[in-house]
């Protein structure tokens, strides 16, 4: 089951978004756009009433790339509520200083791909079970 999108409003932000990009968001989708270890990401991708800068939906895993506007005045109470709703459809969020993404981008890569490898189920239901010889038996 996905986060449930208000189609008109919200997809449209999403849209500008994309042309929109921060340089921090630039940095880092030049990166997450070439799949690290197989993990595809979408940028500005619309969840319910939100648009989150980057989502695995393999691994349910929201990047937010944070700038200092998100330390002032409402924005702790908004994001916090934010990433309740995320929570509730088993989103989780990873919010990253914007300043750290220009100051060490391999440090980060590695963190949000770890985070993600970690969320991701053993096997896809689509593809079953893994073979028998790979669990050890004959």
């Amino acid at each position: 089951m996905g986060i449930p999108t208000k189609p008109g409003r919200t997809v449209r932000r999403a849209r500008h978004l994309r042309r929109d990009l921060t340089l921090p968001e630039i940095v880092l989708w030049r990166v997450l756009r070439e799949r690290p270890e197989g993990l595809r990401f979408r940028r500005q991708h619309p969840a319910g009433a939100y648009v989150l800068d980057f989502y695995c939906a393999a691994a349910k895993l929201a990047v937010e790339v944070d700038g200092e506007a998100h330390e002032r005045g409402n924005r702790p109470e908004r994001d916090a509520r934010r990433d309740a709703f995320l929570a509730e459809h088993g989103v989780a969020v990873l919010r990253i200083p914007a300043r750290e993404v220009l100051r060490d981008l391999d440090s980060v890569v590695r963190y949000i791909v770890a985070q993600a490898r970690d969320r991701l189920p053993l096997h896809r239901p689509a593809d079953g079970p893994p073979p028998q010889v790979e669990l050890g038996e004959e």
